[in-house]
C-alpha cells in the first residue's frame, strides 16, 4: 500500500521501488547465497536422469559476489591459522595418483605423438598444439603438480655473485625442519612463537595522502616496474630467510596495494627469528630483471613490425627480420659489460612482530592477512587524485612489457617468445597491464607448500563435511565414472530464469540454517529462538 504521506506523484513512487531482480539478489547475499551461480547439467549414466545443478560462481571480490568472496575469506583464513603454529611436521608423501589423473596423462601422451607425426610430415600442428596447452591446464586442476614433460629448455645460467651494493647474507646449517624453536617460560610453559611480517618498496618520490606531491618528479617507470616483478622479489626473499633460519620456513602471505598504489607484502612466518635478522634479509635481498633493453622506442603509431608466416616480425622499411627473444638475451649474455635492465629491491621500512598461537594478536593478525581479499588491487584508488594517479601509472604500464611473450617487445625491436602474428605493442592482455591490477600480475595469496599440511582443496572438503555431518547427511564417496558433466548454455530451456534458481537456492539454505539451529540448540540446551537470534546479529 502507497504511503497516505507521500506527497510524490504516483509515477515518481514507482519509480523509487526496488525492482524486483534487485530484492532477490539482496535476499540472497543476506542468506550466502551465490548470486552469480554457474548452470551445470548432470547426466547420471546409471539412472539416466539429467538435471541443472546451480554451482557458486567461486569469485574471490565482493564486488562480483559477496557471498562467494566472504567464503573464500573465510577458507583463507582457517587455512592461515590451521598452519601457523603447527607443533608437528606435516606429511609431504605425494598421494597415489588416481584414475582421471592416469586418464589425462594418457591422453596427453596420444596428443603429443599425434602432434610429433604432424611436425615430421611438415603438416600444420596448431589444433594439437592448442589440444595439448588445454590438457596441460586440466592436468594441473586435477591436482597434479608440475610440467608433464619437465624442463623443455635449456636453463640460461647467470653468475651468481652478489652484486656489491648488497650487503652479504650469513649461511648457517640447514635442519630438516619446518617448525620453529621452542622456548620455555618461567611457569614452565613451553611457547612456540611465530611472527608477522610486512615489506615495502622503496620510495619514488614525494607523496600526500598516497598521491604524489610532484608527478612529474614522481619515477613511475620505476614504480611499473617493481609491480610487475614483485612476485619475484618475494621468492627471493623466502630463498634468503630459508638460508639465514636455517630451516625450512613455511608461510603464508598476502598482497595488497599502499594508498600510494605500490604493492606490499603481509606475510605469517611459521617460527621466529631476531628483527635484526629479518630487517637484515630484507635490505640483502633484490631480483635483477635480464631483460633486452626497451628504454629506446623503434616502432610506434603506424610504423609497426609485420607478420612473416616463416620469418616472424619484420622492419616494415628496411623488411630486416628482427631479433627473437632467444637472439636478444644471446646478445646480452655476449656483452662482457651488459647491465640488468631493472634491479627491484625492498624499501627501509620493515615491520616483524612475535606471535603467540590462540592470542588475541594471532586472531588480529589472520583477519588483517585477509582483509582486503575481497577488494581488487584498484580500489586502493579511492579519490579523485588517487585515480589520477593510477592513470598516470597505467599510461607507463601500457607498453611496459611484463613477461617474455608481451607485445610490447616488438615496440622495442625484439620479437616476443613465442610470437605470433597479430600481436600489437599496447594490447596486452596481461594482468600487469589492467587497470584493477595496478602492474603486480602474481597471486594475491601466496602459501608455502608445507604450510597447513593440507592444500585448498582439502580445507574446502573439511568444511562440506563438517556441514554434511551437522545436516545428518552421509558424504558418500563421488563416483568419477557415474556423472558426465557440461555447461548450459544462456538461452537453454532447461535453464530457469535467474531470479527462480536464485529463489530456489535460498529455500534451500533457509531449510539447512533452520536445521542446523535445530541441533545446535539441542546440544547447547539452549531456546531455538535464541540461536536463531544470534545468528540474525
Amino acid at each position: 500500500m502507497t504511503d497516505p504521506n507521500d506527497r510524490r506523484t504516483p509515477r515518481a513512487v514507482k519509480q523509487s521501488m526496488p525492482l524486483a531482480h534487485e530484492v532477490v539478489e539482496a535476499l540472497a547475499i543476506d542468506n550466502g547465497v551465490c548470486i552469480r551461480p554457474v548452470g551445470l547439467r548432470r547426466m547420471d549414466l546409471k539412472t539416466g536422469v539429467s538435471d541443472i545443478i546451480n554451482a557458486p560462481c567461486g569469485s574471490t571480490l565482493e564486488a562480483k559476489c559477496p557471498p562467494c568472496a566472504k567464503r573464500n575469506r573465510a577458507l583463507r583464513m582457517a587455512q592461515c591459522r590451521e598452519g601457523w603454529h603447527l607443533a608437528a611436521e606435516p606429511a609431504t608423501t605425494p598421494d597415489e595418483p588416481n584414475d582421471y589423473q592416469r586418464h589425462l596423462v594418457e591422453w596427453r601422451a596420444d596428443a603429443q605423438a599425434i602432434r610429433d607425426q604432424l611436425q615430421s610430415a611438415g603438416l600444420p600442428t596448431d589444433d594439437y598444439d592448442q589440444a595439448i596447452a588445454e590438457l596441460d591446464i586440466e592436468i594441473n586442476a586435477a591436482g597434479v603438480r608440475g610440467n608433464v614433460l619437465g624442463r623443455t629448455a635449456a636453463k640460461r645460467s647467470r653468475s651468481t655473485r652478489r652484486r656489491q651494493d648488497a650487503p652479504d647474507l650469513p649461511k648457517r646449517a640447514m635442519m630438516a625442519t619446518t617448525l620453529g624453536r621452542t622456548y620455555e617460560g618461567t611457569d614452565g610453559r613451553t611457547y612456540r612463537p611465530s611472527m608477522f611480517i610486512t615489506l615495502t618498496l622503496d620510495t619514488y618520490g614525494k607523496v600526500n595522502a598516497g598521491v604524489p606531491v610532484d608527478s612529474a618528479s614522481y619515477d613511475y617507470v620505476r614504480a611499473a616496474r617493481d609491480a610487475i616483478h614483485f612476485s619475484k622479489l618475494i621468492d627471493r626473499f623466502v630463498q634468503n630467510l630459508r638460508r639465514v633460519a636455517g630451516y625450512d620456513v613455511q608461510y603464508f602471505a598476502t598482497v595488497e596495494m599502499q594508498k600510494r598504489l605500490a604493492p606490499h607484502l603481509h606475510m605469517a612466518m611459521r617460527g621466529s627469528m631476531s628483527r635484526a635478522d629479518i630487517r637484515a634479509v630484507a635490505a640483502a635481498t633484490y631480483h635483477q630483471v635480464w631483460w633486452p633493453s626497451c628504454d629506446t622506442i623503434r616502432f610506434d603509431g603506424d610504423h609497426l613490425p609485420v607478420w612473416n608466416e616463416k620469418a616472424g616480425y619484420l622492419d616494415p622499411e628496411t623488411g630486416e627480420i628482427l631479433p627473437t627473444w632467444d637472439e636478444a638475451l644471446d646478445q646480452l649474455d655476449a656483452d662482457p659489460d651488459a647491465q640488468p635492465l631493472h634491479v627491484v629491491r625492498f624499501g627501509p621500512q620493515v615491520d616483524a612482530q612475535g606471535i603467540l598461537s590462540g592470542t588475541p594478536d594471532a586472531d588480529q593478525a589472520i583477519r588483517y592477512l585477509s582483509k582486503y581479499l575481497t577488494k581488487s588491487l584498484g580500489q586502493a584508488a579511492d579519490s579523485q587524485a588517487a585515480r589520477d594517479h593510477a592513470a598516470r601509472l597505467a599510461d607507463v604500464l601500457r607498453y611496459e612489457p611484463c613477461t617474455p611473450t608481451c607485445p610490447n617487445w616488438l615496440r622495442y625491436g625484439v620479437q616476443p617468445k613465442n610470437a605470433k602474428p597479430g600481436m600489437i605493442p599496447g594490447r596486452c592482455r596481461g594482468k600487469a597491464h589492467r587497470p584493477e591490477h595496478l602492474g603486480y600480475g602474481g597471486r594475491r595469496v601466496l602459501v608455502s607448500r608445507k604450510w597447513s599440511n593440507k592444500t585448498l582443496t582439502e580445507h574446502k572438503a573439511d568444511r562440506r563435511t563438517w556441514v554434511l555431518e551437522a545436516l545428518g547427511v552421509a558424504d558418500e564417496p563421488a563416483d568419477a565414472g557415474r556423472y558426465v558433466w557440461s555447461p548450459v548454455k544462456a538461452g537453454d530451456p532447461d535453464l530457469p530464469p535467474i531470479r527462480v534458481r536464485l529463489l530456489r537456492s535460498i529455500r534451500e539454505r533457509l531449510r539447512w540454517r533452520a536445521h542446523l539451529n535445530k541441533l545446535q540448540a539441542a546440544a547447547e540446551g539452549q531456546d531455538l529462538s535464541a540461536i536463531e537470534e544470534k545468528r540474525a546479529a
